[in-house]
C-alpha cells in the first residue's frame, strides 16, 4: 500500500504505520484519511496481529493539527457542519476499538492532535525525550479529536483539567508517574521495545486478545452488571475457540501455545 502521509512497514506478524509529514508530522485531513484506512485493512489482515504507530524523525511522534491549513481555513476548520471532526473522532473509536493491539512508540512531541491519536492506542511506550500534551487552549480551541474525555480518563480529572485548562505538557517521566503512557525507554531503544512488545502481543490468542480489547472498550464505561455481561460474551467466544484447546493443551504438555486465531 502506498500513502503520502503514511510509511507502512510488515514484520513478523505485525505492523509499523509511521506518521511520515516532516519536519512535524503536523496532522490534516489526507493524513487522517490514510490513517483510517490503514487502520483498517491492517485491522482485517490475517497476517497482522498487532500495530505499531509511530512518527518519523526523532523529534516529533506529531505536533499536532497542521495550523497552516486551519489558517487557511481547511480541515476541520473549514467544515463549519462538524461532520469532518466527527469523521475523525470516529477513527479514534474505531483504534481504540481495533480487534488488534495497537501501540503507540512516541518519539519526541506528541502534542493535540498527536497526543489524541497515542491516547487512542491501547498502549503506550514513550521514548525519554517524548513530551505530551493539549496545547489548545493557548489558540483559543479545545482538543477535537477525544482529547478531552480520553485525558482524563486515563490521569484523572483533577491532572486532566490540568493539563487541559493551561495546555501545560508533561515529560515523558511525568506522563508515566500519571499514568498516560505505560513505560518510558531510551530514546535509541524505542523501535526496539516497541517491536518486543509487538512480537510478544503477537504470539497471543488472537480471539482472547479481541473480547479482551472489546471487553474493556464497551465495559469500562458502564455498570458493573452490564460489563460483567459483555466479559461473560467474550468469555464463550474465547473458550470454545480452537485457540483455547490449544493453550489448554499446550499447559498440560508443557510446550508453548501455537494459536492460529481459531
Amino acid at each position: 500500500m502506498a500513502y503520502e502521509c503514511l510509511l507502512l512497514e510488515k514484520k513478523d506478524k505485525y505492523a509499523i504505520v509511521t506518521l511520515n509529514r516532516p519536519p512535524a508530522n503536523a496532522i490534516n485531513s489526507k493524513l487522517m484519511e490514510e490513517l483510517d484506512d490503514a487502520i483498517t485493512v491492517l485491522g482485517e489482515d490475517d497476517e497482522v496481529r498487532c500495530i505499531v504507530l509511530t512518527g518519523s524523525g526523532e523529534r516529533f511522534f506529531s505536533a499536532g493539527a497542521d495550523i497552516k491549513e486551519m489558517g487557511q481555513g481547511g480541515g476541520v476548520i473549514g467544515d463549519t457542519s462538524g461532520d469532518l471532526l466527527r469523521a475523525h473522532q470516529a477513527l479514534t473509536v474505531r483504534m481504540d476499538r481495533c480487534p488488534k493491539p495497537i501501540i503507540a512508540a512516541i518519539n519526541g512531541m506528541a502534542f493535540g492532535g498527536g497526543c489524541e491519536l497515542a491516547m487512542s492506542c491501547h498502549i503506550r511506550i514513550a521514548a525519554e525525550n517524548a513530551t505530551l500534551g493539549q496545547p489548545e487552549v493557548n489558540l483559543g480551541i479545545i482538543p477535537g479529536y477525544g482529547g478531552t474525555q480520553r485525558l482524563p480518563r486515563l490521569v484523572g480529572r483533577a491532572k486532566g483539567l490540568e493539563m487541559l485548562l493551561l495546555g501545560t505538557p508533561v515529560k515523558a517521566q511525568e506522563a508515566l508517574q500519571i499514568g498516560l503512557v505505560n513505560r518510558v525507554v531510551p530514546d535509541a531503544d524505542l523501535m526496539t521495545e516497541a517491536g518486543k512488545l509487538a512480537a510478544k502481543l503477537a504470539k497471543q490468542a488472537p480471539i482472547a486478545v479481541k473480547m479482551i480489547i472489546d471487553a474493556v472498550s464497551r465495559g469500562i464505561d458502564t455498570g458493573i452488571e452490564q460489563g460483567l455481561e459483555i466479559e461473560a460474551e467474550g468469555f464463550v467466544k474465547a473458550f470454545t475457540s480452537q485457540d483455547a484447546l490449544e493453550g489448554i493443551m499446550a499447559f498440560v504438555e508443557k510446550r508453548e501455545p501455537k494459536f492460529q486465531g481459531k
